[in-house]
């Protein structure tokens, strides 16, 4: 973009005369469109036609004025594509910083899982750290049976048969 030689084919035919060292002609306000003017082939160099792989080349002596105003828009082109570039890394680095601020939004909501999931998993537990072991439980089936078999023996020989339900 920074590149100073001239285009070889002007966009209109005030570029064309521009080129050529002419003045544009200014043209009615009602006009409705601007004919190109025709532009003069290349010229050969002396010393033989140009070489097919070689590019063509026109030499064109510019004004002071319009070689002050390419080298302006030259900067401005450079400004503009030093803007473009810094913009370029400054959405990379919000674009890092959204994909880092994913990440720790993921594993925030992973630790509120997991933190939701611990105090349930303790409540829990709470609840069942009062139930009784399994020693109590042996114990107290062991005490159930043998109250049975000697309330029963009881009841025999007491003759309170009455208590027991018949089949």
């Amino acid at each position: 973009m920074t590149d100073a030689a001239p285009s070889t084919r002007p966009a209109n035919a005030a570029d064309a005369a521009l080129l050529q060292g002419q003045t544009p002609t200014a043209a009615p306000p009602n006009a409705a469109t601007a004919v190109p003017a025709p532009v003069p082939p290349n010229p050969v160099p002396p010393g033989g036609p140009a070489q097919p792989d070689a590019p063509a080349r026109v030499a064109v002596a510019l004004p002071s004025q319009v070689a002050d105003q390419l080298a302006r828009i030259e900067d401005k082109a450079s400004r503009i594509e030093d803007k473009y570039a810094r913009s370029e890394a400054l959405l990379g680095r919000v674009e890092d910083r959204v994909e880092a601020a994913g990440a720790r939004m993921n594993e925030a909501a992973r630790q509120s899982d997991l933190a939701a999931l611990r105090s349930e998993v303790r409540a829990l537990s709470e609840r069942t750290r009062g139930l009784p072991g399994l020693g109590a439980l042996m114990l107290t089936a062991l005490v159930t049976a043998l109250l049975t078999v000697a309330l029963t023996l009881v009841a025999q020989r007491l003759n309170l048969q009455g208590l027991i339900p018949l089949r």
